[in-house]
Order: C-alpha cells, then structure tokens, then sequence
C-alpha cells in the first residue's frame, strides 16, 4: 500500500481546486464547496469627488445634479472686500458660505505655501498653485446639506485658473509646461465634476485702493506684496469678468463697486441681495457694454 507524500496532495488538491473553478465553484479552507460569487461594479455616483483619482482614469455615468443649490462665487482683488460680503450673507438661514481655505495653504504639514510663494515665486508659485487648485476644488465640490438654498464661496476655481494663473503666466512667473498641466487638471475637474457656478459678484476695486486695504490689515504674507502685483491681478480680473471673451467665462456677473466705504459697500449688499441670492435669476442686471468695451480698450484686446 502506497502512501502520498505532500507533494502529491498538494497537487492534487490544486488540481480539483482548478477544476471546481472552471465549473463556477470554490473549495473552501473548511473542505466545503459554494458557488464563486462576483461582486457587483458600482458606478460613480452623481457626486462623485476627483480628491484621489489620477486624470489618467477616465470616468463615466457621472451626471450634473439638477436638485442642487443656487452657487455664487464671490470674486475681486485681494483686500476688495470678498470676506466682509461672505460674513454678511452668513447668518442668513438656507446660505452655505466658503471662506477661502487660507489655513490650509498656510499649513500643509507644517509648510507655509502662501508666504513661500510670496517670498520666491520662481521657486514655489507652481507647487503653490497646485495646491489652491485642489483645495478650491475640494471647497467647490462639498455636499451642501438638505437645507441649503444657496452656496457662496470666497473665490472659486474659475478664478484661480482664469485669474491668478494667467497673471502667472503673462508675468513669466508661471512656465509654459506648469502652466499646461495646471489647465489640464482644471478641464479634467470641469468635465467630470459638477463645479459649474450660477452668479459671480465682482467687488471692482482699483488697485491703489485696495493696495492700502492689505497694508492696514497687515497679513504677514502679504507684507512683501508690490502695487505692481495689485495692478495685474486687476487686469486680469478684468479680462477675465469684464470683456464678454467666453472662452474666459460665460457665467452671469454682477459687479458692485468696492471702491466705497464700508457703510457704503454693507448698503449695496442690502440692494443687491434677492440677485446674489438668486432670487431674480431671469432678471440680473449684467455689466453695461459700455463698460465692456471700456474695459477692452483699456486692456488693449
């Protein structure tokens, strides 16, 4: 009588476990025989985030939500008085409002992107950039909650990419190929994410103004922040929100003027409020083309 080695039970068992798998079966480690069951593939859901997913992966059943809140991003200069407008529309019931994340471009595992991008942009305004664009991202995609009415953000990534990173670029701040996987990762994230936006208020300020707002407030990044730098990111808003040029932006804009006091300002919030609230949605007043053309003229486009 012959007895097996391991070897030849080892052998064998794989062999029957190979033949249970060609008939849709499984031996399991207890001896027991039970049918291979495949697990169901889950789509992506209507609000799916891009936070992990390389822009390598092509997503698919990923639909707009039509149930979602009125968005309004505001938008100007910095010390225009985007903040003070977040603050007011705040307490308001149904309103969802999202300052800009600076906490976290101000400690990213212990690293300060904010003031390393104002201390040497050569070196650092790309990494930076990078970074704004996913915290924006992830700020503009949040799950409102089911009794939001309105979500209103302190910028958005519309400006980052047709604001900030085409002064970067213009300003030779920004290379080329920066520049292009900085755009790539914005058309990918408007393709498969729902980051469309309803309303822009535009606080239009000049720069001389707002350059002596910073100063007072005294933000220690922005200690090192030239006028020059004020001028251009005016001009790029301006182009960006004040030319009717669509492939910049075709989202509605009202524009209030940030160049008055505070009581003046808090005094256009007030007039202004069923438009940024969306409550007059067929009846916003837009820029005068007037204005437009002026603007055009003054840009030199």
């Amino acid at each position: 009588m012959f007895s097996s080695t391991p070897l030849q039970v080892c052998f064998v068992s794989r062999s029957i476990s190979k033949t249970l798998e060609m008939e849709g079966y499984v031996m399991t480690e207890s001896g027991n025989i039970r049918p291979i069951v495949t697990p169901e593939k889950k789509s992506p859901t209507k609000r799916t985030n891009f936070v992990g997913i390389s822009p390598q992966r092509e997503l698919t059943n990923i639909r707009t939500p039509t149930d979602r809140p009125f968005r309004v991003s505001v938008e100007g200069n910095i010390g225009a008085g985007k903040s003070t407008l977040i603050k007011y529309f705040s307490h308001l019931p149904g309103i969802e409002t999202y300052p800009e994340p600076i906490n976290w471009w101000r400690n990213l595992d212990g690293h300060n992107l904010l003031e390393l991008s104002y201390l040497d942009r050569d070196k650092w305004l790309n990494t930076f950039q990078m970074y704004v664009q996913l915290t924006r991202l992830k700020v503009q995609t949040t799950v409102p909650q089911s009794t939001t009415t309105v979500q209103m953000f302190e910028r958005s990534l519309q400006n980052n990419r047709y604001c900030f990173v085409e002064q970067a670029f213009k300003s030779g701040a920004l290379h080329g190929a920066d520049y292009t996987i900085i755009d790539e990762w914005y058309k990918w994230a408007k393709n498969n994410c729902d980051i469309d936006l309803d309303l822009i208020v535009y606080l239009k300020s000049t720069p001389e103004v707002v350059y002596e707002r910073m100063k007072a407030r005294k933000r220690p990044e922005e200690s090192s922040v030239p006028l020059e730098y004020l001028k251009e990111l005016h001009d790029s808003h301006e182009q960006w929100l004040m030319t009717d040029d669509i492939s910049f932006n075709s989202i509605p804009v009202l524009v209030l003027d940030a160049n008055k006091t505070l009581e003046e300002i808090m005094e256009q919030y007030k007039i202004n409020e069923s438009k940024i609230l969306g409550n007059e949605k067929k009846r916003r007043s837009v820029v005068e083309k007037s204005e437009k053309e002026r603007v055009k003229r003054v840009l030199n486009l």
